[in-house]
């Protein structure tokens, strides 16, 4: 059984929560993938799930598509793909779009505690903005860092030290949720506690965590 959030938070003398988004606060990996394999039809590459989910979950786009092409792409060659990738994720998306199980609540318990809170995320500002268009979490969040903020992607761990600063907290002070290898080594790489979200992965896979939930009920019960 998981300690409670407050358990947690007790244990691991946690001061600030950061929090990836794809996989993490919305369960949302089979959109990005059936969006990202249209694209990959167009250009006649086949990939598995598990090819997916082990080289491309969690990474930047350019890191995605650097590895797809083998080579180092400039901006220009970048933004197209970007472009046309992510509006085909969020039309995919729009009508499924629901947070992971407890993770309102969550939020609320964190608020209500004056616990501040970040995201750090790989993904770019029109999907964050996507998610808070339909989904009421805007508030709980003191900062937002995604891939235009950071030189180096996960599982480097350059954008949970930037959370970390916009937060104004150590990051050994920070506890990350995570749903990916890339990410949790990044969060632990930055010297945070991680908890990771089976929504992805295996639980074997996410060995590496501080703690595996199946979703965030498993804290707030």
């Amino acid at each position: 059984m998981s300690p409670n959030i407050f358990q947690l938070i007790h244990q691991f003398g946690t001061r600030a929560v950061v929090f990836d988004l794809d996989g993490t606060m919305l369960d949302n990996n089979p959109y990005h993938l059936r969006a990202f394999k249209k694209y990959l039809e167009k250009i006649n590459r086949q990939m598995s799930d598990e090819e997916y989910n082990e080289h491309l979950n969690g990474r930047t786009n350019r890191d995605v598509m650097e590895y797809l092409y083998n080579r180092k792409l400039t901006d220009e060659e970048l933004r197209p793909f970007v472009q046309e990738k992510e509006a085909l994720y969020r039309e995919l998306y729009k009508n499924d779009i629901a947070p992971v199980k407890g993770l309102m609540e969550l939020l609320a318990l964190l608020h209500d505690k004056g616990i501040p809170m970040a995201i750090a995320t790989s993904g770019v500002q029109e999907n964050i903005d996507f998610m808070f268009e339909h989904i009421p979490l805007r508030k709980y969040f003191k900062a937002v860092v995604n891939s235009a903020h950071i030189k180096k992607g996960k599982p480097d761990p350059e954008i949970f030290i930037k959370a970390a600063e916009a937060l104004q907290v150590p990051p050994g002070q920070c506890l990350a949720f995570e749903d990916s290898v890339v990410g949790i080594t990044s969060a632990k790489g930055a010297g945070m506690k991680v908890v990771a979200v089976a929504t992805t992965h295996r639980k074997e896979e996410l060995k590496i965590a501080d703690l595996i939930i199946n979703d965030f009920t498993d804290l707030t019960g």
